[in-house]
């Protein structure tokens, strides 16, 4: 497996529930901006780039989340993100949710299914190369 890509995160008023802790559908979100920040920051080919200029979007088709632990407002997070396989059109992603520092509590483990799509069409396109490209140069993933 390749090199992960590491997103922080901080844990604001807008992620919580009454009770203080993170509420569950957040952390889906947490989860897309750890893709769109990779993307962008990771292998230089941000939503800007792909939705806007070339008119290629990337849903999420499938997702598994297990829910280990929970957050609290204030605290730190970290999102690694790690690529599991490449198709011809889809990208198997892995993030894991922990606190902040090497010896984190792990809070969130999921498990994504990303597909190419022309958006005009919206119907799935092969990986785009230079994406792909990206992703081995960084050693992100061993083509």
């Amino acid at each position: 497996m390749g090199m992960a890509h590491v997103m922080p995160i901080e844990i604001g008023f807008k992620h919580c529930d009454p009770a203080g802790i993170v509420f569950y559908p957040r952390y889906v979100e947490m989860l897309n901006d750890a893709v769109e920040h990779w993307l962008k920051h990771g292998i230089g080919k941000g939503f800007a780039l792909l939705h806007g200029e070339r008119r290629v979007a990337i849903p999420i088709v499938n997702l598994q989340v297990d829910f280990v632990a929970p957050s609290r407002l204030g605290e730190e997070l970290e999102a690694e993100l790690r690529i599991e396989g490449v198709g011809r059109t889809s990208l198997k992603v892995a993030i894991e949710l922990r606190g902040a520092g090497p010896a984190g509590t792990r809070r969130v483990h999921a498990k994504l299914v990303l597909v190419f799509i022309d958006m005009n069409s919206m119907r799935p396109i092969a990986v785009p190369g230079d994406v792909r490209e990206a992703m081995i140069a960084g050693r992100y993933w061993e083509g």
